[in-house]
């Protein structure tokens, strides 16, 4: 089993575990409408996100609940959280791989995700042998769709009011990037 037992440096970016310190900007973060916009939960209470900042704490020292390594996203010049990603996989017979995040809003548009996603790469690809890699998307939220298509990504299935979700039955877009098709990613801890 694969942890992020180090920190990861891009150009950019630290990518580490959470801490008990990263509250006070992860809630702000998802209190936000514009983040939560396509997510699947609504806005968080400081309590919300307490509850989910202790189960990425938890979930880093033993990797449960279908293989979830949370990653904590850091601004270097700042050493400012800016992100919540994650990198999920499956058994080893299979092995596909899911990756995800947000990005705090001030930090939109300057490739951020796409800086994380090559490295999550790296460690799906390089590290975890993963055959197949996937981002889930909500269609509208066509940013997100375009930073993993930035990285390589394919648009493979788009599914018609797959989701009830929020109170509306929403469309819901696979991309997706295999090993043998992808470019090695560049900029990625080696």
């Amino acid at each position: 089993m694969a942890q992020l037992d180090r920190e990861r440096v891009t150009e950019r970016l630290t990518l580490r575990r959470f801490t008990s310190g990263d509250l006070d900007v992860l809630a702000d973060i998802y209190s936000r409408p514009e983040v939560a916009r396509y997510l699947y939960w609504n806005v968080r209470s400081r309590d919300e996100s307490a509850e989910a900042l202790r189960v990425r704490v938890e979930r880093t020292s033993e990797l449960v609940d279908d293989n979830i390594m949370p990653i904590a996203v850091v601004w270097r010049s700042t050493n400012e959280l800016i992100g919540d990603f994650m990198l999920r996989w499956s058994s080893d017979e299979h092995r596909q791989g899911e990756i995800g995040g947000s990005v705090h809003p001030d930090f939109q548009g300057r490739g951020v995700a796409g800086e994380v996603y090559r490295e999550l790469l790296v460690m799906a690809f390089d590290e975890l042998s993963l055959h197949r890699v996937v981002g889930r998307c909500d269609a509208r939220n066509e940013r997100s769709i375009r930073s993993l298509e930035k990285v390589g990504f394919v648009r493979e299935a788009h599914f018609v009011e797959n989701e009830w979700v929020k109170g509306e039955w929403t469309d819901e877009v696979i991309v997706a990037i295999r090993t043998s098709t992808r470019v090695r990613a560049k900029g990625g801890s080696r």
